[in-house]
């Protein structure tokens, strides 16, 4: 039990044990600092050290930009830029499979390879125009009361209007002997009508340009898409009167008669039409006699 305490008391006076720091000027040996230390002192100044650096590195870390520099640590505004860029990368791959597949639909059209499919020919027919019998055409009480208000409010119009409807027609794009008939088994999706140089061709309805430009087999190449999913091709084409993105109506001109591209045999229309993805017979609806 002595020998216990006489062992604290010699680390206690180990511990409280004074210690004197001097900084000396190394050429005069003149004293400039002094301090008075004991081990205990230093070893709490030593800890508290520690455990400051230790805090304020942890505040650094956490409520500071310095983090950012250090790996596995990422801002905010990282993160959310990187959500952002992970979703347009989504939508853009989606376009990119949406263009793969009319892109491979618009070059089925241009080089004919797809398989020929059975169409009935009166099915064109039927998308372009509406069975009034499968309308409901009862007159209601509502419709009445507003055709009677439409009525007074027009009574002193000055101009009359008027509705029609219209069936969809198909307008020839130019007229004169076919040479070559329409035969999907020879994969010749198209009828070939001969016609004197530069002889307009007209679009055959409404539509869109989505193709025009210069192919080395059937050189000057116009395509134009219509409503009901139909979609129409001009080849062998000497010129080109409308670009890609611009919009026709029935009977525009859109080109001329040529003898353009590497599979042609002297002036004429290679003309297709196609529905629903399938390629149809022209002369099936359109009647391209003199």
């Amino acid at each position: 039990m002595a020998k216990d305490n006489q062992k604290k008391q010699r680390l206690k006076k180990k511990l409280l044990h004074k210690y004197r720091l001097v900084i000396l000027n190394e050429d005069t040996f003149e004293e400039r600092v002094s301090f008075k230390l004991t081990r205990l002192n230093v070893f709490v100044l030593t800890t508290f050290s520690i455990l400051l650096l230790i805090v304020l590195t942890t505040f650094l870390i956490a409520f500071t930009s310095l983090r950012e520099y250090i790996p596995g640590y990422s801002s905010t505004e990282l993160k959310t830029k990187a959500i952002e860029l992970n979703e347009k990368i989504d939508s853009l791959q989606q376009v990119r499979v949406r263009d793969s597949i009319y892109m491979a639909s618009i070059r089925n059209v241009l080089t004919g390879e797809i398989k020929s499919e059975s169409i009935n020919k009166d099915s064109l027919y039927e998308s372009f125009k509406v069975d009034s019998e499968e309308l409901n055409l009862t007159a209601n009480k509502q419709d009445s009361l507003l055709r009677e208000e439409v009525a007074e409010e027009d009574k002193y119009n000055l101009f009359e209007t008027a509705t029609s409807k219209v069936n969809y027609v198909l307008f020839p794009p130019i007229k004169g002997d076919i040479t070559q008939e329409y035969n999907p088994k020879e994969k010749h999706f198209a009828i070939d009508i001969v016609a004197p140089k530069d002889t307009p061709v007209k679009a055959t309805a409404d539509g869109t340009v989505i193709f025009s430009e210069w192919t080395v087999s059937t050189g000057y190449v116009l395509i134009i898409e219509h409503p009901n999913n139909l979609i129409s091709v001009y080849k062998h084409n000497a010129t080109l009167t409308k670009q890609q993105g611009d919009l026709v109506t029935a009977g525009e001109v859109v080109a001329t008669v040529g003898n353009t591209g590497e599979l042609t045999t002297g002036p004429h229309l290679h003309f297709e039409l196609w529905s629903e993805g399938y390629s149809v017979n022209p002369t099936s609806y359109i009647d391209f006699k003199l």
